[in-house]
């Protein structure tokens, strides 16, 4: 089976990124923390897709949950391996940087750099055995520009690009690939409370993206014909930012 791994799959970008990869053929991992019934919408779109799948909810913030999770998915899973990591799962917790409070920060932080570690980490050998792999991370237009009251957000973003061109060059040979998609305005639940008629007049595109179009591009990365693209930070703006 050629196996993959969600994680913040339970809606808007997430949900594409399984949906696409179950069009292509993959079997869908599906991780969330907490919304359960999201997530099974998320499994039933990617049989109606044509393929399926299961949940597996963890906290990726939490060594322990992590850790847990995926062993016992490995354990109930011998001889297969999951071969692309779609490192999904984010946060927001916007707020002036004189205002912000220690929580806003950590658990942004914790979310995306921590969450990026613990689940990588924890499938990255069996890429580098088998020899193939395909880790594609989740940054933000905030990560390569910076927006005011992102500061957190916008210091793991970034955090996620250095860290994507640092792997990339530690997996290589291995043919593991390791890249980031850095989305501009896109509509989902987490652009929801932003006021879009106003924000598009600054996207040459003059419109908010979809999820689907950024998972257009994850599907890309998940090929083998993507084999020789690798710590490379993708756009996905409108042309807001290039």
């Amino acid at each position: 089976m050629n196996i993959a791994l969600v994680t913040g799959g339970s809606r808007g970008i997430g949900r594409a990124c399984a949906i696409k990869l179950a069009q292509m053929g993959y079997y869908i991992v599906i991780n969330y923390r907490s919304n359960a019934a999201e997530a099974e919408s998320t499994l039933e779109a990617v049989k109606a897709a044509g393929s399926d799948g299961e949940l597996l909810p963890f906290d990726v913030a939490n060594k322990e949950s992590v850790e847990t999770a995926i062993s016992k998915w490995q354990e109930a899973h011998p001889g297969e391996y999951i071969s692309v990591l779609v490192n999904n799962a984010g946060i927001r917790h916007d707020n002036m940087l004189m205002w912000m409070t220690d929580d806003e920060w950590s658990s942004v932080i914790d979310t995306t750099l921590y969450g990026f570690m613990y689940v990588t980490r924890a499938l990255l050998k069996d890429m580098l055995v088998k020899k193939f792999g395909r880790i594609i991370n989740m940054s933000s237009l905030s990560g390569l520009k910076g927006l005011p009251g992102q500061t957190n957000y916008s210091a793991a973003k970034s955090g996620i690009i250095g860290a994507t061109k640092a792997l990339a060059q530690e997996v290589a040979r291995k043919n593991v690939t390791v890249n980031a998609i850095c989305p501009g305005f896109i509509a989902t639940d987490m652009t929801k409370d932003l006021d879009e008629a106003e924000l598009k007049k600054q996207i040459p595109a003059n419109r908010f993206g979809t999820p689907e179009e950024v998972a257009a591009v994850v599907g890309f990365l998940a090929t083998k014909e993507a084999a020789y693209v690798t710590g490379q930070a993708i756009s996905v703006n409108g042309g807001l930012y290039t």
